[in-house]
């Protein structure tokens, strides 16, 4: 199958395989799995942090960190559509007794300025107490400009704010901006890092930040559920993946770009945008069901909507782009009205 639903959907090449099966490895909980220890060194390098710290899903990795710096009855201003608050089932709230306070997003998926300046609370018992800003970097597939993140970060300080980055997609960032992972990470007190994304591992996440967050990351690690046992096995598939799948991130643009360019040809599909490993199209809603049916019965997943989301991966080739392509204009053939 093609499929073209998330890039969370790859499975692990055979060198990724071999690398898991020739991981060497301890017990996490105990702090002696030693590739768990290697992966958390390299990363946090990478990173230019401190420390890192291994977590089984980016969901985990995000709520620790807001645990980390928050405490009960404080708030952290995030963005409407970031992943944080929107598809995270609440947790900073119910697990963290968080308040989110969150702020319409501009169309580059940046939070303004002047909002999040005017949404910090002042020291009042009557108000939660803001302590965080949230920020994602690719967001909806768009990398956040160098300058709005030192300006965003900036006024965070300024106002006695820590700040988070959930880098799911960092590593796309960087490949697109010709930047690197270090330099979208220094201007945050912490940023979540994953995997099993366009990295194409099947688990995991890593926390990054100052030694002293990792230790209150870490207890609540433990608290929410991840200290994990002989995880050097999925330790070894980041590690792989840093090694063998970071420059290829290109490609998956690419073909990205080139599904947008193909359906851009179709008469009835809008491309609404395409930025890093994601293209937006809308397809006229009478059609939504039926396409969908008629990909799949050719071999193509993906999530057909009004606004629809197609994302590329390792798993997808340009030959596959151009099947898709292929097969939605076959579809609107087949239906002309």
């Amino acid at each position: 199958m093609i499929d073209l639903r998330s890039d969370t959907v790859t499975r692990p090449t055979p060198g990724m395989l071999q690398a898991m099966l020739a991981a060497e490895v301890g017990d996490d909980v105990w702090g002696d799995d030693p590739t768990v220890q290697r992966l958390q060194t390299v990363v946090a390098e990478r990173a230019g942090k401190q420390a890192g710290l291994f977590f089984p899903s980016g969901t985990q990795s995000n709520l620790a960190a807001l645990m980390a710096h928050c405490q009960r009855g404080d708030e952290y201003i995030v963005g409407q559509l970031a992943h944080t608050y929107k598809y995270e089932g609440g947790g900073a709230a119910v697990l963290g007794s968080i308040q989110p306070q969150p702020l319409e997003n501009a169309p580059d998926g940046s939070i303004p300025l002047e909002k999040i300046a005017a949404a910090i609370k002042p020291l009042d018992d009557h108000f939660a107490r803001t302590r965080l800003l949230a920020l994602e970097n690719t967001i909806g597939g768009q990398v956040l400009s160098a300058e709005y993140v030192t300006e965003a970060t900036g006024l965070a300080r300024i106002n006695g704010l820590a700040t988070h980055l959930d880098g799911a997609r960092i590593c796309n960032a960087a490949v697109a901006s010709g930047r690197s992972v270090a330099e979208l990470c220094a201007p945050f007190d912490s940023v979540s890092i994953c995997f099993s994304k366009g990295l194409g591992t099947p688990v995991g996440s890593v926390l990054v930040g100052s030694e002293a967050l990792m230790r209150s990351a870490h207890r609540w690690r433990k608290i929410l559920g991840g200290g994990m046992r002989q995880a050097g096995i999925l330790a070894a598939a980041c590690l792989y993946a840093l090694e063998h799948h970071y420059a290829r991130l290109a490609e998956d643009h690419a073909n990205a770009e080139r599904l947008a360019r193909g359906l851009a040809g179709v008469d009835e599909v809008t491309v609404l945008a395409q930025a890093t490993n994601m293209a937006f199209v809308r397809f006229p809603s009478e059609h939504c069901t039926a396409l969908e049916a008629w990909l799949k019965g050719c071999g193509i997943l993906a999530q057909v909507l009004y606004n629809a989301r197609f994302v590329t991966h390792l798993d997808v080739s340009a030959t596959d782009i151009d099947t898709t392509v292929e097969t939605i204009k076959s579809y609107f053939a087949a239906h002309k009205t």
